[in-house]
């Protein structure tokens, strides 16, 4: 579950950059961070409608150095 969570957070500090507030009050912060979350749930929509895979894993080395021994 944490994981989750942690990669939700990952991807609004590198899609919105939410990282520091752009205004100063919390009004105004509270409202950048409805935004962002707006931005993010758009991106995620276009990612499920297109059909792309947001959940990119990486590889192991052995794998790749298997695959291209086979190739």
């Amino acid at each position: 579950m944490r994981a989750g969570i942690e990669g939700t957070i990952n991807q609004a500090l590198d899609i919105t950059g939410i990282r520091r507030a752009r205004y100063r009050g919390l009004p105004r912060v509270r409202l950048q961070h409805a935004f962002s979350a707006t931005a993010l749930n758009v991106v995620r929509l276009d990612a499920y409608w297109t059909g792309h895979d947001q959940h990119r894993t990486r590889g192991r080395r052995l794998e790749r150095l298997a695959y291209r021994l086979t190739a």
